[in-house]
């Protein structure tokens, strides 16, 4: 693989709540640290030719706004669910100021879902100024090409259910994640940099807990890990990041890694 990514920008590390959650009174929710206003998860990737998202859900808009992003070249689905496909409808300023169709690459699953719920975009006569969108189906393994960017597609379980994570060059984004395969554990040997989701201190179903994502990230031995998809319950982001590993931290919305 190339090795051309410059920077990625985490868009937003919250779970599909967002954190404050609507109506809670919890000291997260409460906090008035920036790091504890949590987006839905996404991410920004740059390099020298290309700005690729991962996910775009429902704060898109203002995701876009905040990292005052004018140029996108392509989009890359996780999985089908709310918080990571919703925010599709705003990627009309791209189609406006780009004059093309934005390229959306997604398991044939994952996109057969998006048709449906964003059936006007793709109806035989869409409405005047609906989003313009072209659907790239992608399945686990894969290598993709985006400009300069070479992107494989990994297998992760979230609970059941069998969806995409990536890796560029020497760094991963894994979200939603219950556990992975062999298959995709090998592929994560020799990371710099790795992301992993851990929802909160509580078992859950479908979500890796902090713990047992502190466990998977000392064995794939990545350099440096940074955590997402955190709900309220997960605690202060300044609390929680000081237990952590030296070599491993909270990320936040807004926090740049450079390559």
């Amino acid at each position: 693989m190339s090795k051309n990514l410059q920077k990625v920008r985490f868009l937003g590390t919250g779970t599909s709540q967002g954190i404050p959650v609507i109506g809670c009174d919890c000291e997260v929710c409460q906090s008035s640290d920036s790091r504890d206003k949590r987006l839905r998860c996404s991410l920004l990737l740059e390099s020298h030719q290309a700005t690729v998202v991962i996910d775009i859900g429902p704060d898109f808009r203002i995701q876009m706004l905040n990292a005052d992003i004018r140029v996108l070249d392509a989009v890359l689905l996780t999985h089908e669910h709310n918080d990571h496909v919703i925010g599709m409808d705003d990627i009309r300023p791209f189609n406006f100021r780009q004059g093309r169709a934005m390229e959306i690459y997604g398991m044939s699953r994952v996109i057969s879902d998006v048709k449906k719920r964003f059936g006007y975009v793709f109806a035989e006569k869409p409405y005047p100024g609906a989003p313009r969108i072209a659907t790239k189906e992608i399945g686990i393994g894969d290598v993709i090409s985006i400009k300069d960017l070479s992107i494989q597609s990994l297998e992760v379980l979230h609970g059941k259910l069998s969806i995409l994570g990536f890796r560029i060059d020497d760094f991963a984004y894994l979200t939603d994640v219950k556990n992975l395969p062999d298959s995709t554990l090998r592929s994560l040997l020799g990371l710099n940099t790795v992301v992993l989701s851990a929802l909160h201190h509580r078992e859950h179903h479908s979500h890796m807990t902090m713990e047992e994502a502190v466990k998977m990230a000392h064995w794939i031995g990545a350099e440096r890990t940074y955590f997402i998809h955190m709900s309220h319950f997960m605690g202060l982001h300044d609390s929680v990041d000081r237990e952590l590993p030296s070599h491993m931290h909270l990320a936040y919305d807004g926090l740049e890694l450079y390559f």
